[in-house]
């Protein structure tokens, strides 16, 4: 095929799930109510947090920083797709798609940095008590919510200059829900063996060590808890830390997927579908995990709503 001038061109025509669905209007209105509960729960979740004095602790300093990455996620790719459905438009132009996968990466790198250091919180929470003040001190905390963002920010903008410098062939269409790397790939006029390659790598830098710092922490706090002398204590570190786990499962099962298992493993339906988890689903369902099972954020919400109804009645 002939390369086509994508600078110059209409941009790239996504063929999301929405396209390949038997039943599009069903999920378009599935998908509407996902994203008004990532939105109002991710919401309230940084509302309580920024309001409350008593959830200024590292803790829910972390957990804002979870919120405002998957209110940013979902909103990077959600409302374009339902728009684009209802509007029967599905393209959107080469400094469109090279935007989209700058902020995914962006935001994906820094979720998987910020899990590990919220897992490192909690084990310093945990096991180490009586320094906890020490070694989460606000220097370290603002530099635990500082450093996702710098380090994910600075790889993707490497790898979205590198991916959008290909020529692509004749075919716009990209087999998937937004731009990202794996289904640009495929449209690429050259050899991309190399850099599907630097991509493996980036996947495993970024996600393996975070992974297993996470499954460490985990398993040293589990020991911990094991032997706590109090069943109060040890049922509030369990809760804790299991709705930490499982929103640390739904990530990294959906990036390991994407990114790190080789591309012949790759169908563009099972894409479609894990790049719904990860940008609709997940971020709808992590405030949740959170905040249903924590009493401490339920009850702040609680406080910030009452002082807010107190004022619109004054």
């Amino acid at each position: 095929m002939e390369p086509w001038n994508s600078t110059l061109g209409s941009g790239f025509i996504l063929m999301g799930i929405l396209n390949d669905s038997g039943s599009p209007e069903l999920l378009c209105a599935t998908i509407t109510v996902l994203y008004t509960l990532a939105l109002t729960s991710n919401g309230l979740l940084l509302l309580a947090i920024t309001m409350d004095a008593r959830l200024h602790v590292p803790m829910y300093l972390l957990l804002r920083q979870l919120s405002l990455m998957d209110l940013l996620f979902t909103s990077v790719v959600t409302p374009k797709a339902i728009v684009d459905f209802l509007l029967s438009e599905n393209t959107i132009s080469f400094g469109g798609c090279a935007l989209q996968v700058f902020l995914v990466l962006t935001l994906g790198g820094a979720e998987d940095l910020l899990l590990a250091f919220m897992a490192y919180d909690r084990y310093v929470a945990i096991c180490h008590p009586l320094n906890y003040m020490v070694l989460m001190r606000p220097r370290v905390c603002w530099l635990m919510v500082v450093t996702p963002w710098v380090l994910a920010s600075l790889n993707a903008l490497g790898h979205t200059l590198y991916i959008m410098h290909f020529s692509f062939c004749m075919s716009r269409k990209i087999s998937h829900q937004l731009c990202e790397i794996p289904p640009l790939l495929k449209l690429a006029c050259a050899d991309t063996s190399r850099y599907e390659l630097m991509v493996y790598v980036m996947g495993v830098t970024f996600l393996i060590p975070s992974f297993v710092a996470i499954l460490v922490s985990y398993s040293v706090i589990l020991l911990t808890v094991l032997h706590m002398p109090s069943n109060e204590g040890r049922q509030k570190a369990l809760v804790t830390c299991s709705s930490h786990l499982t929103v640390v499962g739904m990530f990294y099962g959906a990036a390991t997927f994407m990114y790190v298992l080789p591309s012949f493993l790759h169908s563009p339906k099972q894409d479609n579908i894990i790049s719904v988890f990860y940008t609709m689903v997940t971020p709808a369902l992590n405030p949740l995990i959170y905040s249903l099972r924590n009493k401490e954020v339920m009850g702040a919400l609680r406080r910030v709503l009452q002082k807010y109804m107190l004022r619109t009645h004054s």
